[in-house]
């Protein structure tokens, strides 16, 4: 069984047609699980590489509503990677000074440099998502924000980072399951957000706003990725998929050692 993560460019995304709950036949987490495991050292070697060439950089974005395991995501795919080489960056509410700027201006600076993977945890795409649902921009100012991004993007991936954009698709029969399970579990009442119930009321107009960004953002130099979330186990083996296959694309080599370097010899230290 096959459900295709992502469309070719020009054709419209309609989330209706993409189920939440696909496990590309795999009944097993077991299954799943080691697949996942040797992607994630994988994942490992290929960061090491790109961190030495110092030549391109990653940059992952992480969108879906709320529950769907963002997260879960950056902790079980993304936690795979070296710290040193990796930096996550949550999107919040803007404050004064990012709001005093254009929309791109705070995502730029975190765009990741070369070396380095870059992780977005909501992204840009809250300013044509969150912002129109909500009304809080005109929408003559946010649907210009389409090719901004479009822009954007390109202008990242010809100055050598290769961005990959997923969708975390869960549907609202689980979002309900897991939410609820915030309420009812000690320790994780501090997730739950009431703004979340509202946004549930919503539903429908977050699924058109979303499938309208992916459609119109879903470029060769940034594609977009609809990664089915209802089960997690399967979410994370697709996701270590795309992001292992992304980096092998890419091809990063270590640098050709300096030459000479066989005939030298460390000398002994005498201490103290």
């Amino acid at each position: 069984m096959t459900q295709p993560t992502t469309l070719p460019c020009g054709e419209s995304f309609n989330l209706a047609e993409f189920d939440p709950s696909f496990s590309g036949g795999m009944e097993r987490k077991r299954q799943a699980k080691a697949e996942t495991k040797d992607n994630l050292e994988a994942l490992l070697d290929l960061q090491a590489r790109l961190y030495a060439e110092n030549r391109h950089s990653l940059l992952v974005v992480l969108q879906a509503m709320d529950a769907a395991g963002k997260d879960g995501t950056i902790k079980h795919v993304m936690g795979a990677f070296n710290p040193q080489g990796v930096r996550v960056t949550s999107f919040k509410v803007p404050s004064k000074l990012e709001l005093a700027h254009d929309f791109l201006w705070r995502v730029h600076r975190a765009a990741p440099p070369r070396g380095m993977v870059g992780i977005f945890n909501r992204s840009h795409y809250e300013d044509v998502l969150i912002v129109r649902v909500l009304g809080l921009a005109p929408e003559a100012l946010w649907r210009k924000r389409f090719d901004h991004i479009n822009a954007f993007e390109k202008l990242l991936s010809d100055h050598g980072t290769t961005v990959v954009k997923i969708f975390l698709h869960v549907s609202p029969e689980e979002q309900a399951v897991r939410l609820q399970a915030r309420l009812d579990t000690p320790g994780k009442e501090w997730k739950f957000n009431p703004d979340d119930l509202g946004a549930r009321r919503q539903w429908a107009d977050y699924m058109a706003a979303y499938e309208e960004a992916l459609t119109r953002c879903n470029t060769p130099w940034a594609p977009w990725h609809v990664v089915p979330a209802d089960r997690k186990w399967y979410r994370n083996l697709a996701v270590s998929r795309i992001v292992r296959r992304t980096l092998e694309a890419l091809n990063p080599s270590y640098p050709d050692p300096e030459p000479g370097l066989e005939a030298m010899v460390i000398p002994p230290v005498h201490w103290p």
